[in-house]
Protein backbone atom coordinates (compact mmCIF):
# COMPACT_ATOMS: atom_id res chain seq x y z
CA UNK A 1 0.00 0.00 0.00
CA UNK A 2 1.35 3.46 -0.84
CA UNK A 3 0.27 7.09 -0.47
CA UNK A 4 1.32 10.33 -2.10
CA UNK A 5 2.68 12.90 0.42
CA UNK A 6 2.02 16.56 0.00
CA UNK A 7 4.37 18.48 -2.15
CA UNK A 8 5.12 15.54 -4.41
CA UNK A 9 8.29 14.51 -2.62
CA UNK A 10 9.17 10.90 -3.35
CA UNK A 11 7.21 7.78 -2.63
CA UNK A 12 7.05 5.99 0.75
CA UNK A 13 6.40 2.28 1.06
CA UNK A 14 4.86 0.74 4.12
CA UNK A 15 5.27 -3.06 4.05
CA UNK A 16 2.59 -5.25 5.50
CA UNK A 17 3.12 -6.49 9.04
CA UNK A 18 5.15 -9.71 9.34
CA UNK A 19 3.22 -12.82 10.10
CA UNK A 20 4.36 -14.63 13.17
CA UNK A 21 5.07 -18.33 12.98
CA UNK A 22 1.72 -19.18 14.49
CA UNK A 23 -0.09 -17.32 11.72
CA UNK A 24 -1.26 -14.31 13.78
CA UNK A 25 -0.52 -10.88 12.31
CA UNK A 26 1.89 -8.54 14.10
CA UNK A 27 -0.52 -5.62 14.35
CA UNK A 28 -2.87 -6.87 16.99
CA UNK A 29 -4.03 -4.30 19.50
CA UNK A 30 -1.73 -5.22 22.36
CA UNK A 31 1.41 -3.93 20.63
CA UNK A 32 4.27 -5.57 18.87
CA UNK A 33 4.21 -9.38 18.86
CA UNK A 34 7.33 -11.27 19.74
CA UNK A 35 8.34 -14.08 17.50
CA UNK A 36 6.78 -17.39 18.71
CA UNK A 37 8.85 -20.44 19.82
CA UNK A 38 8.29 -23.78 18.18
CA UNK A 39 7.63 -26.52 20.74
CA UNK A 40 9.77 -29.61 20.55
CA UNK A 41 8.17 -32.61 18.87
CA UNK A 42 7.10 -35.32 21.37
CA UNK A 43 8.96 -38.65 21.26
CA UNK A 44 6.80 -41.32 19.66
CA UNK A 45 6.95 -44.68 21.38
CA UNK A 46 6.22 -47.79 19.31
CA UNK A 47 5.03 -50.65 21.54
CA UNK A 48 5.06 -53.12 18.65
CA UNK A 49 8.75 -52.53 17.96
CA UNK A 50 9.59 -52.87 21.65
CA UNK A 51 7.67 -56.14 21.88
CA UNK A 52 9.42 -57.45 18.74
CA UNK A 53 12.82 -56.63 20.19
CA UNK A 54 11.99 -58.42 23.44
CA UNK A 55 10.72 -61.48 21.52
CA UNK A 56 13.86 -61.67 19.38
CA UNK A 57 16.04 -61.43 22.45
CA UNK A 58 14.10 -64.22 24.14
CA UNK A 59 14.31 -66.43 21.06
CA UNK A 60 18.04 -65.90 20.93
CA UNK A 61 18.38 -67.06 24.53
CA UNK A 62 16.30 -70.20 23.87
CA UNK A 63 18.24 -71.10 20.71
CA UNK A 64 21.56 -70.57 22.44
CA UNK A 65 20.48 -72.81 25.33
CA UNK A 66 19.35 -75.53 22.94
CA UNK A 67 22.62 -75.44 21.00
CA UNK A 68 24.56 -75.53 24.26
CA UNK A 69 22.64 -78.56 25.48
CA UNK A 70 23.07 -80.45 22.20
CA UNK A 71 26.75 -79.69 22.02
CA UNK A 72 27.80 -80.10 25.63
CA UNK A 73 25.09 -82.10 27.39
CA UNK A 74 25.04 -85.36 25.44
CA UNK A 75 25.56 -88.50 27.47
CA UNK A 76 27.30 -91.72 26.46
CA UNK A 77 24.96 -94.72 26.65
CA UNK A 78 24.92 -98.38 25.59
CA UNK A 79 23.63 -99.20 22.10
CA UNK A 80 22.84 -102.58 20.53
CA UNK A 81 24.91 -103.37 17.42
CA UNK A 82 23.93 -106.99 16.68
CA UNK A 83 20.57 -108.82 16.77
CA UNK A 84 20.14 -110.72 20.04
CA UNK A 85 17.37 -113.26 20.47
CA UNK A 86 15.18 -113.17 23.56
CA UNK A 87 16.73 -115.43 26.17
CA UNK A 88 20.21 -115.26 24.63
CA UNK A 89 23.30 -114.16 26.52
CA UNK A 90 24.54 -110.68 25.55
CA UNK A 91 28.22 -110.52 24.52
CA UNK A 92 30.59 -107.52 24.22
CA UNK A 93 30.35 -107.79 20.42
CA UNK A 94 26.62 -107.02 20.65
CA UNK A 95 27.16 -103.63 22.30
CA UNK A 96 28.74 -100.26 21.59
CA UNK A 97 28.78 -96.71 22.94
CA UNK A 98 26.90 -93.77 21.45
CA UNK A 99 26.30 -90.16 22.50
CA UNK A 100 22.71 -88.94 22.71
CA UNK A 101 20.65 -86.19 24.29
CA UNK A 102 18.21 -88.11 26.45
CA UNK A 103 14.78 -86.67 27.08
CA UNK A 104 12.74 -87.06 30.24
CA UNK A 105 11.25 -90.51 30.77
CA UNK A 106 13.69 -92.35 28.50
CA UNK A 107 15.55 -95.09 30.36
CA UNK A 108 19.06 -95.86 29.16
CA UNK A 109 22.20 -97.56 30.49
CA UNK A 110 25.33 -95.40 30.96
CA UNK A 111 28.32 -96.60 28.97
CA UNK A 112 30.26 -96.92 32.24
CA UNK A 113 28.09 -100.01 32.94
CA UNK A 114 28.72 -101.73 29.60
CA UNK A 115 30.94 -104.30 31.29
CA UNK A 116 28.09 -105.25 33.64
CA UNK A 117 25.63 -105.64 30.77
CA UNK A 118 27.85 -108.15 28.98
CA UNK A 119 26.84 -111.59 30.22
CA UNK A 120 23.25 -110.56 31.01
CA UNK A 121 20.31 -112.24 29.28
CA UNK A 122 18.05 -110.45 26.81
CA UNK A 123 14.51 -110.40 28.17
CA UNK A 124 13.20 -109.48 24.69
CA UNK A 125 14.56 -109.61 21.18
CA UNK A 126 17.16 -106.84 20.72
CA UNK A 127 17.61 -105.13 17.36
CA UNK A 128 20.69 -103.30 16.05
CA UNK A 129 20.74 -99.51 16.24
CA UNK A 130 18.53 -99.28 19.34
CA UNK A 131 19.39 -97.96 22.78
CA UNK A 132 19.55 -100.63 25.46
CA UNK A 133 17.13 -100.15 28.35
CA UNK A 134 17.31 -101.79 31.80
CA UNK A 135 13.87 -103.38 31.28
CA UNK A 136 15.26 -105.38 28.34
CA UNK A 137 17.66 -107.31 30.59
CA UNK A 138 17.08 -110.27 32.85
CA UNK A 139 19.24 -112.58 34.92
CA UNK A 140 17.30 -115.78 34.22
CA UNK A 141 16.59 -117.64 31.00
CA UNK A 142 13.10 -118.72 30.04
CA UNK A 143 10.87 -120.45 30.75
CA UNK A 144 9.80 -118.25 33.60
CA UNK A 145 7.35 -119.09 36.39
CA UNK A 146 4.14 -120.54 34.98
CA UNK A 147 5.67 -121.11 31.52
CA UNK A 148 6.80 -124.16 29.57
CA UNK A 149 9.16 -124.25 26.59
CA UNK A 150 7.96 -126.45 23.72
CA UNK A 151 10.12 -127.10 20.62
CA UNK A 152 7.97 -127.28 17.50
CA UNK A 153 9.46 -128.67 14.25
CA UNK A 154 7.89 -126.97 11.24
CA UNK A 155 8.35 -127.17 7.52
CA UNK A 156 9.95 -123.97 6.15
CA UNK A 157 7.20 -123.39 3.59
CA UNK A 158 4.52 -123.04 6.28
CA UNK A 159 6.37 -120.16 7.95
CA UNK A 160 5.65 -116.54 6.94
CA UNK A 161 7.63 -115.32 3.95
CA UNK A 162 8.86 -112.43 6.12
CA UNK A 163 10.18 -114.93 8.65
CA UNK A 164 9.47 -115.75 12.27
CA UNK A 165 11.49 -114.00 14.98
CA UNK A 166 12.00 -114.25 18.74
CA UNK A 167 9.42 -112.14 20.54
CA UNK A 168 6.68 -112.74 17.96
CA UNK A 169 3.27 -113.66 19.34
CA UNK A 170 1.61 -116.63 17.64
CA UNK A 171 -1.37 -118.94 17.90
CA UNK A 172 -0.84 -122.70 17.78
CA UNK A 173 -3.81 -123.89 15.73
CA UNK A 174 -4.76 -127.58 15.40
CA UNK A 175 -5.30 -128.60 11.77
CA UNK A 176 -6.95 -131.59 10.09
CA UNK A 177 -3.81 -132.41 8.13
CA UNK A 178 -0.07 -132.60 8.60
CA UNK A 179 0.81 -128.93 9.27
CA UNK A 180 -2.27 -127.80 7.42
CA UNK A 181 -2.10 -130.26 4.53
CA UNK A 182 -5.46 -132.02 4.02
CA UNK A 183 -5.67 -135.80 3.77
CA UNK A 184 -3.32 -136.73 6.62
CA UNK A 185 -4.70 -138.87 9.44
CA UNK A 186 -1.49 -139.15 11.44
CA UNK A 187 -2.03 -139.02 15.21
CA UNK A 188 -4.92 -137.73 17.26
CA UNK A 189 -5.61 -134.04 17.83
CA UNK A 190 -5.04 -132.92 21.41
CA UNK A 191 -5.94 -129.24 21.09
CA UNK A 192 -9.55 -128.27 20.68
CA UNK A 193 -8.86 -124.54 20.36
CA UNK A 194 -5.91 -122.30 19.37
CA UNK A 195 -3.31 -121.76 22.09
CA UNK A 196 -1.35 -118.48 22.38
CA UNK A 197 2.43 -118.76 22.50
CA UNK A 198 5.52 -116.56 22.40
CA UNK A 199 8.37 -117.38 20.02
CA UNK A 200 11.50 -117.84 22.09
CA UNK A 201 13.96 -118.84 19.37
CA UNK A 202 14.04 -119.96 15.74
CA UNK A 203 16.54 -122.34 14.20
CA UNK A 204 17.57 -120.56 11.02
CA UNK A 205 19.00 -123.66 9.31
CA UNK A 206 16.74 -126.68 8.64
CA UNK A 207 17.79 -129.96 10.24
CA UNK A 208 18.56 -133.19 8.39
CA UNK A 209 14.83 -133.79 7.92
CA UNK A 210 14.38 -130.36 6.33
CA UNK A 211 12.52 -128.94 9.33
CA UNK A 212 13.01 -125.67 11.21
CA UNK A 213 12.67 -125.80 14.98
CA UNK A 214 10.73 -123.04 16.70
CA UNK A 215 10.91 -122.80 20.50
CA UNK A 216 7.52 -121.72 21.86
CA UNK A 217 6.74 -120.43 25.34
CA UNK A 218 3.28 -121.50 26.46
CA UNK A 219 1.45 -121.38 29.77
CA UNK A 220 2.09 -124.30 32.09
CA UNK A 221 -1.45 -125.63 31.93
CA UNK A 222 -1.34 -126.07 28.13
CA UNK A 223 2.19 -127.38 27.68
CA UNK A 224 1.33 -131.09 27.65
CA UNK A 225 -1.51 -130.69 25.15
CA UNK A 226 0.69 -128.54 22.91
CA UNK A 227 3.45 -131.19 22.93
CA UNK A 228 0.93 -133.91 21.99
CA UNK A 229 -0.46 -131.78 19.18
CA UNK A 230 2.98 -130.84 17.86
CA UNK A 231 4.05 -134.49 17.82
CA UNK A 232 1.28 -135.29 15.32
CA UNK A 233 2.41 -132.60 12.90
CA UNK A 234 -1.18 -131.41 12.68
CA UNK A 235 -0.75 -127.79 13.62
CA UNK A 236 -0.06 -124.38 12.14
CA UNK A 237 1.35 -121.14 13.55
CA UNK A 238 -0.50 -117.86 13.04
CA UNK A 239 1.35 -114.62 13.82
CA UNK A 240 -0.80 -112.24 15.84
CA UNK A 241 1.78 -109.62 16.82
CA UNK A 242 5.35 -108.80 15.89
CA UNK A 243 7.87 -108.23 18.62
CA UNK A 244 7.67 -108.63 22.37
Amino acid sequence: MSSQPPGGVGTAYFPDADVTPNGIGGTLAAGPVRPGRLRGLPRRRRPAMIALAVALAGAGVVISAAVYQRADHQVAVVMVTQPVAAGAVITPADLASTGVTVGAGIRTIPVAQIGQVSGEIAAVALRPGTLLAPSELTTSQPPGPGQQLVPAPVKPYVLPASGLFPGDHVLIVPTPGDQGQPGSTTGTASLTAPVPALVEAVNGAPDQDGLDVVDLLVSGDTGTAVVDQVSTGQFALIVTKRGA
